[in-house]
């Protein structure tokens, strides 16, 4: 069964950072994960001049570039709603885990990404998905009952992780 856990926090607390160095820690316990990313960006993957590109502007609802090494499927919503994140999910491949960077407001677990060097305030609070924070000043939150997780200690993050979806599963 595949679990999802959100990586939340503000922008510039270390998310991404985060994500990349779990990823090496959690294939080592033989786990495969897949990553979402959400981006309230408009995304160029190609110059405009590239196939892809002209077949996407010349109206292709999904456009699939395929290479030796990997391929790309771009989805146009052309005013449509952006997807669940259960319809996102439904695309990937299957893996034991997914990661989801930002999606603060969906009603998933979530690790919190912290730091007081960011100056914006914990989630935690509002947010009763939020099941540990991973902060590199833990003694900055002395009114939080969750783990507080070294965010410097991505082993001791990735074995709270699979402890966590382990005993989820066994419950």
């Amino acid at each position: 069964m595949s679990h999802v856990l959100a990586i939340a926090g503000f922008s510039g607390s270390g998310k991404t950072t985060l994500i990349t160095a779990l990823l090496p820690e959690l294939a080592n316990y033989g786990w495969r994960v897949n990553v979402i990313k959400h981006s309230h960006h408009d995304l160029e993957f190609e110059p405009p001049h590239k196939d892809s590109a002209r077949f996407r502007s010349a109206g292709a609802g999904e456009v699939m570039v395929v290479s030796p090494y990997r391929y790309a499927i771009f989805h146009e919503l052309a005013q449509a709603e952006i997807p669940t994140l259960s319809e996102q999910i439904a695309r990937l491949a299957p893996a034991d885990l997914t990661l989801v960077e930002g999606f603060k407001r969906e009603a998933i677990p979530k690790i919190e990404v912290w730091r007081a060097d960011n100056g914006k305030p914990p989630l935690f609070p509002d947010d009763e998905y939020v099941m540990a924070i991973a902060t590199d000043t833990p003694d900055l939150l002395p009114a939080c009952q969750l783990p507080r997780l070294d965010l410097n200690d991505v082993a001791a993050l990735a074995r709270f992780i699979l402890q966590y979806f382990s005993e989820k599963a066994d419950a």
